[in-house]
């Protein structure tokens, strides 16, 4: 089964975004070695804790370090950007490296209002626009608008002979319907809410429409995965990676934390409950452990593939945990 990677350029403490971003390039060099199949790079903004900001410079650097590893956005806020600009930049990517460019896609607004304003430079843009933007998108990559479109004159250039790949990233049946609609493969973000995984795919697979360059539905979904020689070590690498999540979530500090720093006796019990309902978003344990509940949520969701996303503190164990994931990937 294929595997994959997210990785958001987390900022642990004690480093700052070049550190990150070294982490990143390191990392996508192994698993490429250890044979995952994608690796995804992320967009965030106006936070102290995640280095990367704009995925597609960020992909051309990893993919200029790589040879046959995919490598994707996970994904570009498209309600705030013009479709027309988004299917150029990675049709320049995929001229640049044929065959290995995933194009991800996702609705959120990627912040605040501020944060939208400056992105969209003032304008207001609707998110209930985003089947449209997807639509166009699409049509601009493959050359499939409607001739009564008013942009079915122009082209996306470079007219290159392979198209990149395209994916919704998606929470709910909404995301997973615009995917199909659009013959997209879609790749639900379970690492983010777990609680509509099965409906979504369910939808996924109703919605789909085949085309030229999508003639199947492919399914995946992203996890946190933290992966150790025991459990127990396991669970000591999660502390990091569990109040990473609350301190997110307050909006406080949002670099990584080592996690000897983490006091779970001081959390109030609006916390605990909080760090309960986040390990629903993650699988965590050594790998007997992790290949079980890996193989879970395959079989519960109807998946295709697998990605793993790790916000832990210490690199070296980052490293480490995927390289166990890749070695249970061979077995599920």
């Amino acid at each position: 089964m294929n595997i994959s990677i997210l990785d958001q350029s987390p900022i642990a403490e004690g480093e700052n975004p070049e550190k990150a971003f070294e982490h990143t390039r390191e990392l996508v060099q192994l698993a490429e070695n250890w044979g995952f199949h994608r690796f995804w790079v992320a967009e965030h903004h106006s936070t102290s804790g995640l280095a990367g900001s704009s995925p597609e410079i960020l992909m051309a650097h990893l993919a200029s370090v790589t040879t046959s590893i995919r490598i994707g956005s996970g994904g570009v806020l498209l309600p705030q950007y013009s479709p027309y600009k988004v299917a150029e930049n990675f049709k320049v990517l995929e001229a640049l490296f044929p065959g290995r460019i995933d194009l991800g896609i996702g609705r959120s607004p990627g912040g605040g209002n501020t944060i939208r304003e400056a992105l969209t430079d003032g304008n207001k843009k609707s998110l209930s626009a985003f089947p449209r933007l997807l639509q166009e998108v699409q049509g601009f990559i493959d050359r499939s608008l409607p001739r009564d479109h008013p942009y079915a004159s122009i082209k996306a250039s470079p007219m290159s002979s392979s198209l990149p790949e395209t994916w919704v990233l998606g929470l709910s049946e909404r995301g997973a319907r615009d995917a199909g609609k659009q013959s997209a493969g879609f790749m639900f973000g379970q690492f983010i809410s777990p609680d509509q995984g099965a409906l979504a795919v369910r939808k996924y697979h109703s919605s789909f429409v085949p085309s030229d360059r999508q003639p199947r539905p492919v399914t995946a979904a992203c996890v946190f995965i933290v992966c150790a020689a025991t459990d127990e070590e396991a669970e000591h690498l999660a502390l990091s990676q569990d109040q990473w999540l609350l301190n997110v979530e307050k909006g406080t500090n949002t670099k990584v934390p080592a996690p000897e720093s983490v006091k779970p006796g001081s959390w109030t019990q609006e916390e605990r409950e909080k760090v309960r309902e986040n390990r629903r978003r993650a699988v965590i344990g050594s790998p007997d452990a992790v290949q079980k509940q890996l193989r879970e949520l395959r079989d519960k969701l109807g998946l295709d593939e697998l990605m793993g996303i790790t916000n832990i503190y210490d690199f070296e164990a980052k490293k480490k945990s995927f390289q166990y994931t890749a070695d249970i990937a061979a077995n599920l």
